[in-house]
C-alpha cells in the first residue's frame, strides 16, 4: 500500500515540477510577439510576423487539427467572428500540410479573411511556448506585446475582451 502512495505522489510531484506553465515567465523575458514562419494553407505560401497587419491585436493559436477541443474552439470562433474584427487570427501547426489543409477546407476557413492558418514546420511557436496541450491561444496587442494566454478552457467570448 505504501508503495502505491508514494508511486501516486511521485507522479504527481514530477508533474507539477515539470508539467506547463502558461508562458508567463517566458513572455515576462519575451514580452514581445515573436518570430514566426508558416507555410499558409490552401496555396503553401510562406507567411510570416512580418506579414501582419501594423497596429492590429493578434491572436496565436496552436492547434492540432485532429483535436476534439482545436475543432469546437474554431467553431466557436466562426459563431462570434464579430467579437474578432479587430483581430488578427493566426491558427497554427506543426502536423502535416494535408491534415491542416483538409481541416481548412471542412470548416470552409477561406470565407474568414481574418483567419490566416498554416504549418509551422520548424515547431517554432511550439517551442517558444513549450506547449503541451491544444488548443493553445496567445494575444499580443496592437503593439505585438503579450497580453494573455489561454488554454483550451477559456470561453470563447473571453479572448477578444482581454485585448
Amino acid at each position: 500500500m505504501n508503495k502505491i502512495v508514494l508511486y501516486i505522489l511521485f507522479c504527481v510531484l514530477g508533474k507539477i515540477a515539470i508539467g506547463q506553465k502558461l508562458p508567463a515567465a517566458l513572455t515576462a523575458k519575451y514580452p514581445n510577439l515573436p518570430p514566426f514562419s508558416i507555410n499558409k494553407v490552401p496555396d503553401s505560401s510562406r507567411f510570416e510576423k512580418t506579414n501582419l497587419q501594423k497596429n492590429k491585436a493578434v491572436m496565436l493559436m496552436v492547434f492540432s487539427p485532429d483535436c476534439d477541443h482545436c475543432q469546437h474552439k474554431v467553431k466557436e470562433i466562426q459563431d462570434n467572428i464579430k467579437l474578432f474584427k479587430n483581430i488578427q487570427i493566426v491558427l497554427i501547426s506543426n502536423l502535416g500540410y494535408n491534415y491542416i489543409n483538409r481541416f481548412y477546407k471542412e470548416f470552409n476557413l477561406a470565407k474568414y479573411p481574418s483567419i490566416i492558418m498554416g504549418m509551422d514546420y520548424k515547431y517554432v511557436i511550439g517551442n517558444y511556448f513549450t506547449i503541451s496541450s491544444v488548443p493553445a491561444i496567445f494575444l499580443y496587442n496592437k503593439n505585438g506585446q503579450f497580453v494573455k494566454a489561454f488554454d483550451r478552457d477559456v470561453p470563447v467570448q473571453k479572448i477578444p475582451a482581454a485585448l
